[in-house]
């Protein structure tokens, strides 16, 4: 069985309308977790001058 990804309770599939979350309130605290940006996808883009200095 698949747990939530906020508090790791088992989330029955078949029984749970808001999967992912095994409650209504887990998926509020995740939406409120992406609105207040503490969730952040990394930026791995080097700025435009580090390719240049490593080749010398």
């Amino acid at each position: 069985m698949p747990k939530c990804p906020v508090c790791d309770a088992h989330v029955d599939l078949e029984k749970t309308p808001t999967v992912p979350f095994c409650s209504d309130r887990c998926r509020l605290i995740d939406l409120g977790r992406w609105l207040d940006e503490a969730y952040a996808v990394p930026d791995t883009k080097r700025p435009a001058g580090d390719e240049d200095e490593a080749e010398e």
